[in-house]
């Protein structure tokens, strides 16, 4: 399985980013990269570092770091670097490489410290060689960082604030349904031609033509105002408040403070740590009382979106929970509604629960299991200490990927590959664990 993991990485590899996908993704994607970087550490750690470094190639002046950036090389993904036109929009846009104008949740600082264990537990010089790397990068994750905090807190709830669905990772959520339905796809959409439902077997895995011309109606929005939150925060049909981007940006804080401690910035530590703790709570503060889980926000109106998905254990995701607070969500993570629904092949948690009137067990994020998630919960309860939960979690991921198609996303029931197949962050997140197994 290893072997095979290797194999995908490197095929999907153009020699400086690792595309997604072979074909439905040819690009990098950045929260895509972080994962595969994590798992290209465990067999090769020049190219895990090189993928970070083509990724934040892309970063813009002003700190974003594009949720795309462009493979020039590839074609036939919509919306491509014309669509988008970033540098025409904003100044502080890269010309080259060219990019797209959103962002992903900010898993680079979880990456760069498992890549820092790796090379710490190979020595000699590729440990030399990665931390020496780790301090080129910093001030660019710091950026990156500091971007958020100044341009994406919400001040009203403390939560992050996205103007794309896209923007979460989560792009057809359930948890979005409400939020969506108030953007009105205006006459000047132009035309396109999907050919994302070409590359799975069956279109309903995909999500719909409607939620598609939503998709990229957000991109003429975002463009109208110049890609600049606080135009958007004006003028934007979306706007939410993410817990689980939150979360991660949470988490991810807490170890940029370890990297900057190590590196004796010490004002840097004092900062990323109140970034930390303010994103905590306001992920805590947003845990809705009947269900357990943490809600996101629809900014436009107040509401809480309360559809139980897998973002609601954002909570795990950011640490530092009250032992008890966290004993109930690991219950319910790993109880009948979520992990141990009886129906399920293994013993999982899917992106939306199966007790959700919104749950479609084969459609995007609507409700099959995704591997990456899985990784990132693993990680996080080993975090927190619940090694057990992880552990059981890990191994069930694995009975899962036993049938080597590194699928992008499974059917609960059925245990079949959905999606595209040897997709990348399936495969590196595999070695990852494997090698947590030697």
């Amino acid at each position: 399985m290893a072997a095979r993991a290797a194999y995908i990485l490197r095929d999907n590899s153009n020699g400086l980013i690792t595309k997604a996908a072979p074909a439905l993704y040819p690009h990098q994607w950045s929260w895509d990269a972080a994962f595969n970087a994590i798992g290209l550490a465990t067999v090769d750690l020049p190219r895990a570092r090189l993928e970070l470094d083509s990724l934040f190639a892309g970063q813009w002046h002003n700190g974003l770091l594009p949720h795309i950036v462009f493979d020039p090389a590839a074609d036939g993904y919509w919306p491509g670097p014309a669509q988008w036109e970033c540098a025409r929009y904003n100044e502080e846009a890269t010309a080259a490489p060219a990019t797209s104008g959103i962002i992903d949740p900010p898993v680079h600082a979880i990456a760069v410290d498992r890549i820092l264990a790796v090379s710490a537990s190979v020595g000699g010089p590729e440990q030399v060689r990665t931390e020496a790397w780790a301090a080129h990068l910093y001030p660019k994750l710091l950026a990156w960082h500091r971007f958020l905090a100044r341009d994406r807190v919400d001040k009203s709830t403390g939560l992050m604030t996205l103007f794309h669905g896209w923007e979460s990772g989560t792009d057809n959520s359930p948890r979005w349904d409400g939020p969506y339905a108030g953007v009105v796809v205006g006459s000047g959409l132009p035309s396109y031609t999907r050919r994302d439902k070409a590359h799975v077997s069956d279109a309903a895995q995909r999500p719909t033509d409607t939620e598609y011309d939503r998709y990229l109606w957000l991109v003429e929005e975002a463009k109208q105002a110049n890609y600049d939150a606080g135009l958007l925060r004006e003028s934007g049909s979306f706007q939410v408040g993410d817990v689980l981007f939150t979360a991660i940006f949470a988490a991810a804080s807490d170890l940029l403070a370890k990297l900057a401690t190590t590196l004796r910035k010490t004002d840097d530590a004092a900062e990323l740590k109140d970034y930390a703790a303010q994103a905590r709570a306001a992920v805590y503060c947003h845990v809705d009382e009947d269900s357990g889980l943490a809600a996101d926000v629809d900014l436009r109106t107040g509401n809480w979106l309360k559809t139980e998905t897998i973002a609601g254990f954002a909570p795990l995701i950011a640490g530092a929970m009250p032992a008890a607070m966290r004993s109930g969500l690991v219950s319910l993570l790993m109880g009948e509604r979520w992990a141990g629904h009886p129906s399920f092949k293994v013993p999982l948690p899917p992106s939306t629960s199966p007790c959700s009137a919104a749950y479609k067990p084969a459609c995007y994020w609507r409700g099959p299991v995704w591997p990456v998630f899985t990784w990132l919960l693993t990680w996080a309860l080993n975090r927190s200490g619940e090694h057990a939960v992880a552990a059981a979690l890990r191994s069930a991921s694995m009975d899962q990927l036993r049938d080597e198609t590194f699928a992008e996303y499974y059917h609960p029931e059925t245990g079949a590959p959905l999606g595209s197949l040897r997709q990348s962050w399936t495969a590196a997140v595999a070695l990852d664990w494997l090698l947590e197994e030697d």
